[in-house]
């Protein structure tokens, strides 16, 4: 017997936020060993923040696309639900594996979680070995000059930019050895992660393909033919000029090394202009990761402490009609119901109605966090948490708080022709143009015709702008004084 095969062993694969066999490290180092276990548990960590309705839609339908591509290769997807620790070592000594492999959650409480596990798996005799396999960056390495994390933008991007060494990502492998243990498996439609009665995923079947192949096909999309004009289309809600990769980045489905390299190859894809700015767009992908791995509190604390004294409204009622989409703002209802209808809000839109919910309404931003992490397909630890807190004007490299959009002008300029409205607000859809986004402006022959009874048909607006903007900064200048 040779040496390599003496040390063959049976290695257990632990999978997470990276649903896919393609450019994943942990499996990659097991795949050349003696049987590989694929596994994937739903945990019951009270550290770990559960993931939203839309989330967990997504998470049934990526399991059922990974699943198929383990089987095809040669190894079953094993599920359990319960405790990490308890799962993980019962598991690999039930399939004789002394070896437990997974890719790193970067920042987060997770991050702890993964360290102490480790520590006790380790005690407990195992092999442990984690992986980078999330971000282009090492969040604990990237430092200022002063050996500070970055908290603006613009730093951390040229910094990152200059740094950063792109390297091939990894193949799937393609075969895998099985262990010849019957392992039992949970079965997936017993998690009732779909929903049911009602059924609101409807829509979302209808916009999103889950799953590592649908996040190649949608990658390869956009490259084709989303990609051109892209620098000065992003902002369009009207039409379909943004990448959508952003659920399958969140699931990991795919990484941005991925992304990256198809760009590379893919060298008439765009203008120059139109590469360099969805490259940033990943950078700032980076950048919230960035501060998640240096405040783990980020989607409960302000990140700027100024704003723990800010006086916020409690106003269920406001709070829900935004939930609902009936503010009596047309472009902000239309982000609202776009979101109910395909659990995902264009970036733009997500900008103008996280702007009215914490400006025009003084609702605490963390209450529009909650409700995008229950909403959205593409909600992420980093993401969602820290672009909340920069519309709020309290996080990292925040757009200051007297930055108020006025969701009127923010309309004619990104949807001019209301083609963005019309598609989600179909009530007020035979407004004229001129009218489509200040509908209460309208003369009342005008809504006549167009089958409006403002209050009845469609809200007024629950708030004026005017007044609206005179009392927040009228708030913001409270903390101001007290800072």
């Amino acid at each position: 017997m040779t040496n390599a095969a003496q040390s063959k062993k049976t290695v257990l694969v632990w999978f997470r936020e990276d649903l896919r066999t393609a450019d994943n490290a942990a499996l990659s180092e097991a795949a050349g060993q003696d049987a590989v276990v694929p596994l994937y548990i739903r945990e019951k960590e009270p550290r770990t923040r559960e993931r939203g309705a839309a989330r967990n839609w997504w998470l049934h339908k990526s399991l059922e696309d990974l699943a198929a591509s383990l089987e095809r290769i040669g190894a079953p997807l094993v599920l359990a639900t319960g405790d990490p620790y308890v799962i993980l070592g019962d598991i690999a000594r039930k399939a004789g594996a002394t070896s437990i492999y997974w890719n790193d959650r970067p920042a987060g409480r997770e991050t702890e979680i993964d360290r102490d596990l480790a520590d006790r798996l380790t005690e407990d005799g195992f092999e442990v070995k984690n992986f980078p396999a999330a971000l282009l960056h090492n969040p604990d390495k990237l430092q200022t000059g002063s050996g500070n994390f970055y908290k603006v933008f613009t730093p951390f991007w040229k910094a990152l930019e200059s740094n950063l060494q792109e390297r091939d990502p990894l193949p799937a492998p393609e075969k895998l050895s099985p262990v010849k243990t019957d392992l039992k498996s949970e079965s997936l439609s017993d998690w009732k992660l779909l929903p049911s009665g009602p059924d609101w995923a409807g829509g979302l079947r209808d916009t999103w393909t889950p799953g590592e192949s649908g996040a190649r096909e949608r990658l390869d999309a956009f490259l084709s033919e989303g990609i051109s004009g892209y620098a000065h289309k992003r902002d369009r809600p009207d039409g379909d000029h943004t990448s959508c990769l952003s659920p399958h980045l969140a699931a990991g489905e795919i990484t941005p090394a991925q992304i990256f390299q198809t760009m590379r190859e893919q060298t008439d894809a765009g203008s120059n202009e139109d590469r360099a700015v969805f490259r940033k767009e990943i950078g700032w992908r980076e950048f919230c990761w960035h501060l998640l791995a240096h405040r783990p509190k980020l989607d409960s604390e302000n990140f700027d402490d100024r704003f723990d004294e800010f006086p916020w409204i409690d106003d269920h009622g406001d709070l829900d009609a935004w939930k609902k989409g009936m503010t009596g703002y047309p472009i902000v209802d239309a982000g609202m119901r776009q979101l109910w209808q395909t659990g995902w809000m264009h970036n733009r839109v997500r900008m103008i109605v996280a702007s009215f919910l914490t400006k025009h309404l003084l609702i605490h931003w963390s209450e529009g966090e909650r409700w995008f992490w229950d909403t959205l397909v593409d909600a992420d630890a980093a993401n969602n948490p820290a672009n909340w807190q920069w519309v709020a004007g309290c996080g990292a490299d925040a757009a200051p708080y007297f930055r108020i959009f006025n969701p009127i002008i923010q309309g004619e300029k990104f949807d001019p022709d209301g083609i963005y409205v019309r598609t989600y607000v179909p009530e007020i859809a035979d407004l004229p143009d001129k009218y489509i986004h200040h509908p209460w402006d309208a003369p009342a022959d005008t809504l006549d015709k167009a089958g409006i009874e403002l209050g009845r048909t469609y809200p007024e607006p629950i708030v004026d702008h005017k007044d609206a903007r005179e009392r927040a900064l009228s708030a913001f200048s409270t903390i101001k004084e007290n800072a």
